[in-house]
């Protein structure tokens, strides 16, 4: 089976939880033949680099969404008039609330693109600005959309520009024949698989362990954003995302979000129950198998925190709760541990910490310590995520906002008693194994956290319960063994393809890796050899991987025709020439995987 795997910042580039569960799929099913189609999100992550990639990912095609882009592509005044009416019937649709409005300009700037090259001019045009002033304005508009002043107008096409970056790609042929397409994402991630769906009936599979809606709404909130766009550029911002999500979740095939708490967010959104499954992401158990299956390692009188240093963690609830604690039991540490910071809300934390803690000397000659440590992992006292969650034997989840909590399943993989807030999905993951606290309630984290520090059997009773539980429900193999099925299921009940093509119609064989340039089996100019039958009327259609080049000719066309019979077996007519072979091109999988 051929899977066309869509990215967004995430896999084959990232780290972190984003990349791994990819990986981890793609890895996990060796059987299946994946294709990547990535976009990135700044030039940072593509220095990076790449991760190695499995031999069984035969193709991998990358586009920037953070580069200035202009193919340098202009329309003549038949095809801006019709980018024009397009644009209004998407600017209408999310100043408005109008779906079917907002469909309709989607799918008809996507065949523009498609016929006629990419948008980048004409998505930054004053066509453009003067069509979403004019929605802004028009009556039915949202009361903050309203207010949208030049600056805000020019500010929204930008990142409008950016956002529909993937109609302009040169994927869909591609992306068209593969099986299934699996976005591993929501919002712009899913939009190429939206079009491949729309124009080549490939079957949609969108995951999400992160709902791309809500994080929008955070990432320009007053919270997280240092520079936060003006009111009216949310409200346009919003109505994009909100549209977007609503005919991913009215187009796709089938949903797969990562807990209860996502799978919420999309019914509300307009995706209904029988296609949505949710699947839990799948996290390697190994390597907390030490920590976990020794669950009297850790000093009794610590409290573990394990995540980001950002203020949706809540540090200072922390701390504030952790100096109740310490009233109370005089000998605890609070040890945290930093996966990665906001560098300011660190120096706040450092700072109430020192205020709250002052530095305690055992007498006049020894050097004062301070109960509460910053450390990072990787560092010599904590190697490895489990050396951390390993240093004690609670560990708190203080967040204020979460969607599903991965650093609490690690600590559950390691045999280890948490207090956590309700928020997120984070009562899903505990399931009871843990105590849950309200958030912004120091006194009750203070409180659940003595509870458990007094009482060590059930805190280790609590402990053994869930690490049971996340071997049950956050393994690799049950996430691989669920998306194994989850493929299967739609290719047995996908509709046939438009062209009247369905899924496995030509074999494997026809596909034949390698370029050919002067096959070892076509006769050479002066070979003496008897002619092979003549080339049939109508020329059968090129096997998947061969490219027909659009304007071939007639006599390029029955070449292609006649290459695709011999690579399932069949003779090579005389006068197939190299030159026909070498134009209709076979993509070699092992060359393409490091592209």
């Amino acid at each position: 089976m051929r899977i066309g795997l869509l990215t967004e910042g995430g896999y084959p580039y990232a780290t972190g939880e984003a990349r791994l569960w990819c990986d981890r799929l793609v890895r996990g099913l060796p059987q299946h033949e994946f294709e990547l189609y990535a976009l990135s999100r700044s030039a940072e992550q593509e220095e990076r680099g790449r991760v190695v990639l499995p031999e069984h990912v035969t193709r991998v095609w990358t586009a920037p969404l953070w580069a200035p882009a202009d193919d340098g592509r202009t329309y003549s005044w038949r095809e801006r008039r019709r980018f024009a009416e397009r644009f209004k019937d998407l600017v209408r649709g999310i100043c408005a609330g109008e779906a079917e409005a907002f469909a309709a300009g989607l799918y008809g700037l996507a065949e523009l693109a498609r016929e006629q090259g990419g948008l980048q001019a004409a998505l930054r045009s004053e066509t453009a600005v003067r069509a979403v002033e004019s929605a802004c304005r028009a009556p039915g508009a949202h009361r903050t959309v309203q207010t949208a002043q030049v600056p805000d107008l020019l500010e929204f096409v930008d990142e409008l520009e950016r956002a529909l970056r993937p109609l302009s790609l040169d994927w869909y042929e591609e992306l068209g024949a593969v099986d299934v397409c699996h976005a591993a994402a929501g919002g712009v991630a899913a939009l190429p698989g939206l079009l491949a769906k729309r124009f080549f009936g490939v079957p949609l599979l969108v995951t999400e362990y992160g709902i791309r809606l809500r994080a929008h709404y955070l990432d320009h909130s007053a919270l997280s954003a240092e520079s936060p766009p003006g009111p009216a550029v949310r409200a346009l911002l919003t109505g994009f995302h909100v549209r977007l999500a609503g005919e991913i979740y009215a187009e796709a095939d089938f949903l797969t979000p990562g807990n209860a708490h996502a799978r919420r967010w999309q019914e509300r959104c307009g995706a209904t129950r029988e296609r949505l499954r949710t699947v839990y992401p799948g996290m390697e158990a190994d390597r907390f198998a030490t920590v976990g299956e020794a669950p009297d390692c850790g000093d009794p009188e610590t409290l573990v925190w394990v995540g980001r240093i950002e203020p949706a963690k809540d540090l200072i609830g922390l701390l504030h709760a952790f100096a109740e604690v310490r009233r109370a039991a005089p000998h605890t540490r609070l040890r945290i541990f930093a996966t990665a910071v906001a560098p300011g809300y660190l120096a706040d934390c450092r700072s109430l910490a020192a205020q709250l803690f002052p530095d305690e000397a055992a007498d006049a000659v020894t050097v004062g310590e301070n109960p509460v440590t910053f450390e990072e992992i990787g560092g010599p006292e904590a190697p490895s995520p489990a050396d951390a969650y390993g240093a004690g034997r609670v560990v708190v989840l203080s967040s204020v906002i979460e969607g599903f909590p991965i650093t609490l399943a690690e600590a559950m993989f390691c045999g280890r008693a948490t207090v956590s807030t309700d928020v997120g999905a984070v009562c899903e993951v505990i399931g009871g194994t843990g105590l849950v606290v309200p958030p912004r309630n120091p006194r009750a984290l203070a409180d659940a956290c003595l509870s458990l520090l007094r009482d060590p059997a059930r805190a280790q009773r609590l402990g053994a319960a869930a690490r049971a539980r996340a071997l049950e429900l956050f393994t690799v193999e049950q996430n691989v063994a669920a998306f194994r099925e989850i493929y299967l299921q739609l290719l047995a009940r996908g509709p046939a393809r438009r062209d009247g093509e369905i899924p496995f119609a030509q074999p494997p064989e026809a596909r034949v890796p390698g370029h050919w340039t002067t096959p070892t089996w076509a006769p050479l100019p002066n070979d003496s050899a008897p002619p092979a039958a003549a080339a049939p009327e109508a020329a059968a259609p090129a096997p998947a991987g061969a490219a027909v080049p659009a304007g071939a000719s007639d006599g390029e066309r029955a070449g292609a025709s006649a290459l695709a019979g011999a690579a399932a077996g069949g003779a090579v007519p005389t006068g197939v020439v190299p030159a026909v072979a070498a134009r209709v091109g076979v993509v070699n999988p092992a060359s393409e995987a490091g592209v």
